[in-house]
């Protein structure tokens, strides 16, 4: 199964949601509508919350802990006093009163005891200034954690950990590792913040460039895994694409004609622009060439071009620009059969020179089948399958080729072997009617 979104880096970022601190103290949500209005504010205020006490008390563990205390508190409230007006000013102004209960009890400074005191005296749900949050702490907060001190893969985690609360476990997930593993890794990049004093700040415009490729990759994959989850019951989490966006329009502010920028926030776009047509009234994915482009945002789609247009006329093409390009082709296309795509396989050969991995292999092996035909895809998948043992899109390919061949038996065969590693509800659903259409009963 390629439904010729975003190509999938190399890794796919884990689920919603759990906790914070050392233990990744989880949040148990349960049922009902306090149950549901928590979720929903874990959802879009995790990330506001945490970043606001960061830039409070500098103490990264605290503000996490801090910030699982008061979702946990709004399950023991709200029930009882009603849901607040505002969830994040409530939610901002109890995790401020419980990070100070903590240095109080912990003896901490006087310094954050002092900057927290002054911000927590106004009681929960207060709609005065507390509750409010400036509007580039998570940009903030997302500089801080893309460093150049930082290894890759530690800003990632550490973003993915910050912004959208997902726990260690979620996070080993995704990067494959065990979680003892991910667990060090993101007690060393904490540590290494407070050692090296880095600065809780957008850095100044000098030393932007040396962030920008972590800081875009990290936007990135926020998209990515809020557009196709790499598990859970939905085949999209709209509330990480919602953050991803943002970000990227402010990154893209703050860059001014980055080129790449303004290909990443167009390529963001692009997708986004269709995705109310994901999904069927079932949750199932539908994959491109069957969805109802008469739904697609069309006006939306020619803005993100006209972003795009503006990053290309810069003449400094990069990955996010060419797989922009790649989704463009499919905007502009009124009808399924109408997408160049001769075009795209000539794209996805630009995007090799820059990102020469299996996965964009395989995107290209899609594109070439539908070119030339399901046989000439199909040799280009198993000239790259050995080097994609294990990754969930590799049968879905298969199978999805096979059943364009006609090979009707060897496609049902790798359906099911998709099915065993399909990540989430939609893909699963999707997965098994094709595989009923192959074994009907």
């Amino acid at each position: 199964m390629n439904d010729a979104d975003l190509s999938v880096p190399a890794h796919r970022v884990g689920t919603l949601p759990g906790g914070a601190g050392h233990a990744d103290v989880g949040v148990d949500v349960g049922d009902g509508e306090v149950g549901a209005a928590v979720a929903a504010a874990f959802r879009d205020e995790w990330g506001r919350v945490v970043a606001t006490l960061i830039a409070g008390t500098g103490d990264w563990d605290l503000a996490e802990e801090a910030a699982a205390d008061a979702f946990a508190a709004a399950l023991e409230t709200w029930p009882r006093d009603g849901l607040p007006d505002r969830p994040g000013a409530w939610l901002t102004t109890a995790a401020r009163r419980r990070a100070l209960d903590r240095l109080r009890r912990a003896k901490a400074g006087d310094a954050k005891l002092r900057l927290l005191a002054a911000t927590a005296d106004e009681p929960p749900g207060d709609q005065g200034d507390q509750g409010s949050h400036p509007p580039d702490d998570r940009l903030r907060l997302l500089y801080t954690c893309c460093h150049p001190a930082l290894a890759f893969e530690a800003q990632v985690a550490l973003s993915l950990r910050a912004l959208t609360g997902l726990t260690t476990a979620e996070i080993a997930r995704a990067f494959l590792v065990p979680e003892a593993t991910m667990a060090k890794r993101l007690v060393r990049a904490k540590h290494k913040i407070r050692a090296a004093a880095i600065p809780y700040r957008v850095p100044p415009p000098e030393q932007l460039p040396e962030r920008t490729t972590a800081v875009l990759g990290v936007v990135y994959l926020l998209f990515n895994e809020g557009y196709g989850a790499t598990s859970g019951d939905g085949l999209m989490r709209p509330e990480l694409t919602r953050e991803a966006l943002r970000l990227a329009a402010l990154v893209t502010e703050l860059l001014s004609d980055e080129p790449e920028a303004l290909g990443l926030l167009a390529l963001l776009r692009l997708h986004d622009a269709r995705a109310a047509t994901r999904t069927g009234p079932g949750g199932e994915l539908v994959p491109l060439e069957e969805q109802d482009r008469d739904r697609w945002d069309r006006a939306a789609a020619a803005d993100a071009v006209g972003l795009l247009q503006r990053s290309l006329a810069h003449e400094q093409p990069g990955p996010y620009q060419l797989q922009a390009l790649i989704a463009a082709c499919h905007a502009v296309a009124v009808r399924a059969e109408d997408t160049d795509w001769r075009r795209i396989v000539r794209l996805y050969d630009q995007l090799l020179e820059h990102q020469p991995t299996p996965v964009v292999r395989l995107n290209r092996a899609v594109a070439v089948a539908m070119a030339d035909g399901p046989a000439a895809g199909l040799a280009q998948v198993e000239a790259v399958a050995a080097e994609l043992v294990g990754y969930p899109l590799l049968p879905a390919t298969r199978a999805d080729l096979l059943r364009r061949a006609g090979d009707h038996t060897a496609a049902a065969t790798q359906y099911r072997a998709a099915l065993a590693v399909a990540g989430n509800d939609g893909e699963r659903r999707y997965l098994a009617r094709r595989l009923a259409e192959l074994t009907p009963s």
